[in-house]
């Protein structure tokens, strides 16, 4: 059992104002793993005012100089990778071979890519007259999910301290345990007293504390939608800065002269990565009317290849969801699906077969649907589980109707049987990314959303330009001769 008794504040471990406990599980048993103190308001104030204080001495370094500081961190982070993998592993549910891989190798190389274009990046221009000037935003509060806890933390912090931020994080009650790591990694590496600070606690407290306080310049926020549209309201009351990571629906198009067994296999591992529970999951997947019965029939298959079990367990493909209210939210909309009438291919709500001991776990077996009508409950909804939704589409035209016929716009795909057609459909789908026949992830490409799915980008240079203010200054034009 892991006790975590400190808050990381100005630079020191201490004790909370708040005097509550949080208890964490073990996705894999359901039993205790983990508790954490439960913050309150007040300890949201003293790690803003510390990270207020701290602000202008970051600021004020030069940019190489941050970079050199996030290198270290990068390396302390990689020291201790294993202990990472299994940490989330544990908390989220993710195999641990993949948590290694997904979780804990990529934010390490984001913290390593930060570091380096600290350094390299353009913080001001000549523009006839004027010199623009890149600045910081000042103190941002980042307010983190539980389902890639790490890295979500990494695309905020370490963008927003590249670009001269000092940072208030209120990560996740549900998978915290990566940030307490993260925090020893940050002290370890000498990062100035205040540039990071770590207040634990739930949302509705300590994140609307760091959200409404008026020391916070901006808030950067990943989670539901429902969460999110509170979080603007709180920071509009300021006129600060938001930016918002939310939910998703995404629809991967198969078009008719796609290779469909690759394409159904593709999306169906995409659907199922972490579970389902991944914002932007292709959890919709578009086919041609006429090839429908082929597509059900290959996504059975490709469904019932994933072995359920514990995320620790060598063998396990799918491992189980976070919690016990995110399993019943899942096993009520596969309940709901069967209701309203949704064809059931594979799965459903009865629990797959574990080992001895993790009886307790929080598993779903790999479910699939058809559905005829776009506007259902399973075609709308963002369920975030391990729930495919096939859908047939009748052409180009009606298959774009679909992909965009949502309140969300985060992620998506397009197979056809060549990458020009595939682009030409994908310019037409209202989505921040679209994955062309099965398009790889890339970490220096923008990520986030349309519509419901949010406000801003994360990832590379674009994540970092999300932490910086423009400011003009006007020269006097030179004489003429």
């Amino acid at each position: 059992m892991i006790a975590r008794d400190t808050l990381y504040i100005d630079g020191k471990w201490v004790r909370p104002q708040g005097r509550g406990r949080l208890e964490v599980t073990d996705s894999s048993t359901g039993k205790p793993w983990a508790s954490i103190p439960e913050g309150n308001a007040d300890d949201a104030q003293a790690a803003i005012a510390a990270a207020r204080r701290a602000f202008a001495g970051w600021a004020g370094m030069t940019p190489a100089a941050r970079g050199e500081v996030l290198g270290r961190v990068a390396g302390e982070l990689k020291s201790r990778a294993d202990e990472l993998a299994r940490a989330i592993a544990t908390e989220v549910g993710m195999p641990l071979k993949m948590a290694s891989r997904v979780q804990v190798a990529g934010p390490v190389a984001a913290w390593s890519a930060y570091a380096k274009m600290a350094g390299s990046f353009e913080f001001e221009q000549r523009v006839g007259n004027s010199l623009v000037v890149r600045e910081p935003v000042g103190v941002v509060g980042a307010i983190t999910p539980w389902n890639f806890p790490l890295n979500q933390i990494t695309l905020k912090v370490a963008a927003a301290m590249a670009a001269g931020c000092t940072v208030v994080l209120k990560p996740s009650e549900v998978a915290p345990i990566n940030a307490f790591i993260l925090a020893e990694a940050i002290e370890a590496a000498g990062v100035p007293a205040g540039v990071f600070n770590l207040v634990t606690g739930l949302g509705p407290v300590v994140g609307e504390a760091i959200a409404g306080h008026p020391d916070v310049d901006m808030v950067s926020f990943t989670g539901s939608t429902r969460a999110g549209r509170r979080v603007g309201e709180l920071a509009a009351q300021g006129i600060r800065k938001v930016a918002l990571e939310l939910g998703g629906k995404s629809a991967s198009v198969v078009l008719d002269d796609a290779d469909l067994a690759r394409a159904v296999k593709a999306t169906v591992g995409n659907c199922y990565l972490n579970s389902g529970q991944t914002c932007s999951a292709h959890t919709r997947l578009v086919v041609p009317r006429a090839k429908l019965a082929d597509a059900l029939t290959m996504a059975k298959e490709a469904a019932e290849r994933f072995t359920v079990g514990p995320a620790l367990a060598e063998g396990s493909m799918l491992g189980p969801l976070v919690s016990a209210a995110q399993k019943e939210r899942v096993l009520g909309y596969i309940r709901r699906g069967i209701d309203e009438g949704a064809t059931l291919v594979t799965g459903g709500a009865d629990a797959p077969e574990v080992p001895a001991g993790h009886e307790g776990g929080y598993y779903v077996r790999p479910t699939v649907f058809a559905v005829e009508d776009s506007r259902a409950t399973l075609a709308q909804e963002e369920i975030f589980g391990p729930v495919l939704t096939v859908i047939p589409h009748d052409g180009d035209d009606d298959a774009v109707r679909i992909a965009n016929d949502s309140v969300y716009g985060l992620g998506g795909g397009v197979w056809a049987g060549s990458d020009e057609r595939a682009s030409a459909v994908a310019r037409r789908i209202r989505t921040g990314q679209v994955d062309i026949n099965g398009g790889v992830w890339n970490p220096a490409a923008p990520f986030g959303g349309f519509k419901q799915s949010g406000i801003g980008r994360e990832n590379g240079v674009y994540g970092l330009e999300e932490f910086l203010e423009y400011k003009s200054m006007q020269y006097r034009p030179a004489p003429a001769a």
